[in-house]
């Protein structure tokens, strides 16, 4: 529920203020529009007022000199013309603009009681036709025109002439309010009252002659009384006042006190003849005598009318007639004279002859609701109430309640739905009135309203749903005379199931939801909702255990799912092969054929052939579409095909080639398979890939030779196997086949095999004709071949001794040193230290020379030279012991001589193999920077 705390005491509707304004004279008149306030004080000032700029009052004197009194005053809506009554029958004018108060000529010997205002042509310096009542009865139609130019030369009243006179039964009387209104295609509406009557004048003004005023109107009731509204109390005189919201320019309501109460209604311009509407009378309060204390003014807004009494104001609400408010005034004040409305900002003004007050109406409609409420007018009361929760709460249970009595229970549901109400009371109600449509109703508009928080009472009333439904369908369902009904349901059930804000909680609580349905076997509503839910798994179990293979697999085409295929293909492919084949193809990539491979296992091994092809399809489709490379998939497309397609067998076997490493099926399993169901050519292709090619030679033999003979070339690189396997052909030709010719024939298609190699095949008996040629042939290539081998030996005999010449001129060969050479390396003359001498003319010296080149040598050769270079100076030490015998110490001078030569020249071989300018170690060098580029900061540095 709501708590509704009020701090503070809550602001009246009417809140009055007293003006701080001490008049110097009695105020006799007081007038307010478009807040301009005129007031008349004593006998010959006017005092005006802009309230915009309250410290800045406008005094201007009439300029009276004999006894007149004013009467009346009458102020139009923009606040810009103020005609002022006098008790001698004059009428005085005076403009905003001007300070002038200027007399109205043709007005005199009226005593004017009212003035109907142009509110449609009037402005700051124009009135437009405006309407004149007088005391006598009498309407006159006038207009008033200010100009600067010709403010002082001109009398400022044009016009000013009778249209029409008012009477009662007695004869004519005061006209005592006039109110033009213009409806809608040009109509307008003139009210006029006297004491006990209310007219109605209803005529067309044409478009663009509204500025010839209203005579035409008051000219069609010249021979008819116009409609009239009459009351036979009287209270000497009457008064109307009219509402105009803000934002509009028409009045919407009026009130007309006269002596019977006060006459209350709406406008409606729609109306032809009348404009009054929802008319009631509402009588005066009890305490209201109109003998001895009878009302003097009234004043409408939105909701209540103010009667003024001689001491006090009393608001009456036009709802229910009942008086809400009462403000008494101190006699200290004097008696109240009269009070006016502010049409433009909805201020009223109350004035004694002493002081003045002023009423702000404040929230007016705050307690609208609760009049409507009781009125049992809800609509209007929520609309009152709609910033108000704890208020509109109180107008749906209100509404609910109401609804619930009347019978109406699918209204009183909507109501209580939005209610704070306990939710078990009013669920409890429904139930015991048995009305579950309507409790559906509450339940659905309740579920509505609730926050994506209050999870429970989602997941509650949702299930609670469910079950109902179920069991209102059920109801229906066996019902034939509720067939739209039912349908209806149906669709409303459908709804809430598919319903957005409901997905979460039934998706949460699917499975109490499918119990729910399983208990009342409505597997349409099941399958139906396991859509909804994206649960396909069972809407396929569903359609498998009803023997509806279409509609399963449709579904499994529509959404796509693989897990989904992988699971129901073994069943349905049982029953709708080609078609589900067709659904694996449609898939694609996206299905992994090696989870299907179960599924046409177990449907292959009791199908016939033509159902075997379906599978076989679908591989086939792995393999040449998608180019599956799983060794699974070839190796059961090769099953297939060993089983029923040999010849496709052979072809798919040649198709993927003969490079191991690119074949994508099991070798040894295809050889068993193919051993298994006899097809030998497969076999002996697959030999030949796995290059077993003596097995392929024996297989082939039993089958074909010229298949064989294909086989015995295929080793090119080993010439030894080629003629091994040539020669199990020929031993087969010859000893299986006894075809001499054909053994001869072999010779000649492999030059390896001689006649002398297939011989020993032969039986004893064969003659010698048979093969006198190929024995002639072999002898002439021995021949040929001992000539080739006499030419190559005395070729090499040369050789041998150019060889023996140039090595004897070689050790004679020298060089001669000049005593200025120099170094190449270091630039210092080369004799000083002990060096080497290249062919090619370049001299290092050892040192240098072992320099640039050691940085250069492998890693195994930087370490052999190191460890000879520490040989070297070992050999070099002189001996410790000088008491060695003599012949001792000269066998090991020998032995260390001969160690040192052998050492020295390991290392010539090693630095001076080649001349480090002339040789591949420049050659190599050519890509090596100059400068090291770990060092190169170093040395770029010392430049700088």
């Amino acid at each position: 529920g709501y708590v509704n705390a009020r701090l503070e005491k809550e602001t009246p509707i009417f809140n009055k203020q007293r003006i701080d304004f001490a008049p110097p004279e009695k105020i006799n008149s007081l007038v307010v529009s478009s807040n301009q306030l005129c007031m008349s004080l004593g006998k010959d000032t006017l005092l005006r007022i802009d309230l915009g700029k309250p410290d800045e009052p406008n005094q201007v004197e009439l300029g009276r000199k004999d006894e007149a009194k004013v009467y009346k005053m009458f102020l139009d809506h923009t606040g810009s013309h103020l005609l002022i009554a006098l008790n001698t029958g004059e009428c005085l004018y005076l403009n905003r603009s001007v300070q002038k108060v200027r007399a109205l000529s043709r007005w005199k010997g009226h005593l004017i009681e009212s003035v109907g205002w142009n509110k449609f042509l009037g402005s700051e310096t124009n009135t437009g036709p405006i309407l004149v009542g007088t005391a006598q009865g009498q309407i006159f139609e006038a207009e008033i025109s200010v100009s600067e130019g010709s403010l002082f030369s001109t009398n400022p009243d044009q016009y000013f002439r009778q249209v029409y006179t008012l009477e009662e039964e007695s004869g004519p009387a005061p006209v005592c309010c006039l109110e033009t209104e213009r409806g809608i295609e040009g109509k307008f509406f003139i009210i006029a009252t006297t004491r006990k009557r209310l007219f109605q004048f209803v005529g067309k003004v044409p478009e663009g002659t509204e500025q010839q005023g209203f005579s035409s109107i008051f000219a069609m009731h010249a021979d008819h009384l116009p409609s009239f509204r009459e009351f036979p109390a009287n209270l000497g005189f009457s008064e109307i006042a009219f509402y105009t919201p803000k934002l509009r320019s028409n009045p919407r309501s009026f009130a007309w006190m006269m002596g019977n109460g006060v006459l209350y209604g709406t406008l409606d311009y729609s109306r032809p003849d009348s404009i009054l509407s929802d008319e009631r009378v509402w009588v005066y309060p009890s305490d209201i005598d109109i003998t001895v204390n009878k009302p003097i003014s009234i004043v409408l807004t939105q909701f209540h009318f103010l009667l003024l009494l001689p001491d006090r104001v009393k608001a009456v609400c036009t709802l229910n007639g009942q008086v809400v408010f009462q403000d008494l005034f101190l006699e200290k004040f004097g008696l109240l004279t009269r009070m006016i409305k502010d049409p433009t900002v909805q201020q009223i003004w109350i004035h004694t002859e002493k002081v003045v007050f002023r009423y702000h109406v404040q929230r007016e409609s705050r307690d609208v609701w609760k009049m409507y409420m009781n009125m049992n007018k809800f609509d209007l009361a929520k609309e009152y109430c709609k910033d108000r929760p704890e208020c509109l709460d109180i107008v749906l249970a209100k509404e609910a309640e109401h609804c619930f009595q009347n019978k109406r229970y699918l209204d009183s549901a909507k109501c209580y739905a939005l209610t704070q109400n306990y939710f078990e009371e009013i669920a409890l109600k429904f139930i015991e009135a048995k009305q579950e449509e309507a409790l559906m109703e509450f339940l659905i508009k309740k579920l509505s309203n609730l926050k994506p928080s209050e999870k429970t009472q989602t997941t509650l009333l949702t299930t609670w749903l469910t079950e109902l439904y179920l069991n209102w369908l059920g109801i229906l369902e066996g019902d034939p005379s509720q067939r739209n009904l039912y349908l209806d349901t149906r669709e409303k059930f459908r709804t809430f199931l598919s319903s957005p804000k409901n997905k979460d909680c039934l998706f949460n609580n699917r499975a109490s939801i499918y119990e729910l349905l399983a208990s009342h076997g409505d597997t349409e509503h099941m399958v139906y909702f396991a859509v909804i839910m994206q649960d396909y798994e069972r809407v396929v179990a569903h359609h498998c255990q009803h023997d509806e293979y279409d509609e399963a697999l449709n579904v499994l085409s529509r959404h796509r799912d693989e897990k989904l295929f992988y699971k129901f293909s073994p069943v349905l492919i049982q029953h709708i092969p080609k078609k589900v084949v067709d659904a694996w193809i449609s898939m694609g990539s996206r299905l992994d054929a090696r989870n299907l491979i179960p599924a046409l296992v177990n449907y292959s091994q009791s199908a016939s052939t033509q159902q075997i092809n379906e599978a076989i399809r679908y591989m086939e489709f792995c393999v040449y579409q998608l180019e599956e490379t799983q060794q699974a998939i070839h190796n059961y497309l090769l099953s297939l095909y060993a089983l029923c397609r040999p010849d496709s067998l052979l072809s798919y076997l040649e198709q993927a080639g003969t490079n191991p490493n690119r074949i994508h099926y099991d070798l040894k399993y295809a050889l068993r398979l193919c051993a298994e169901h006899g097809h030998h050519h497969a076999c002996v292709h697959i030999y030949k890939v796995m290059e077993l090619y003596e097995e392929a030679v024996d297989l082939a033999l039993q089958v074909d030779v010229d298949l064989a003979k294909s086989c015995a070339d295929l080793p090119e690189d080993d010439e030894e196997l080629r003629k091994k396997l040539w020669l199990k052909i020929a031993r087969h030709v010859v000893q299986e086949e006894k075809d001499v010719k054909k053994a001869m024939a072999c010779l000649s298609s492999c030059a390896l095999l001689k006649i002398e190699d297939v011989l020993p095949f032969f039986p004893d008996f064969v003659t010698i004709d048979h093969f006198k040629e190929a024995i002639c042939n072999s002898l002439e290539d021995y021949n040929k071949h001992i000539e080739e081998l006499k030419r190559e030996m005395e070729e090499a005999t040369q050789s041998a001794k150019r060889i023996r010449e140039d090595i004897q001129e070689m050790r004679n060969k020298y060089g001669s040193v000049e005593p200025q050479e120099k170094c190449a390396a270091c630039d210092f003359p080369l004799l000083n230290r002990p060096f080497y001498l290249f062919l090619c003319g370049h001299m290092f010296h050892y040192d240098c020379l072992l320099q640039a080149v050691f940085p250069n040598l492998p890693a195994y050769k930087q370490a052999k030279l190191e460890d000879l270079q520490k040989k070297l100076a070992a050999t070099s030490q002189p001996s410790k012991s000088h008491h060695r015998p003599k012949d001792a110490d000269t066998i090991s001078l020998g032995k260390g001589q001969q160690s040192r030569e052998q050492i020295k020249a390991d290392i010539d071989d090693i630095v001076a193999a080649e001349c480090v300018y002339c040789g591949e170690l420049m050659i190599r060098s050519i890509d090596k920077p100059f400068i090291d580029p770990q060092k190169y900061e170093e040395e770029m540095q010392s430049w700088l």
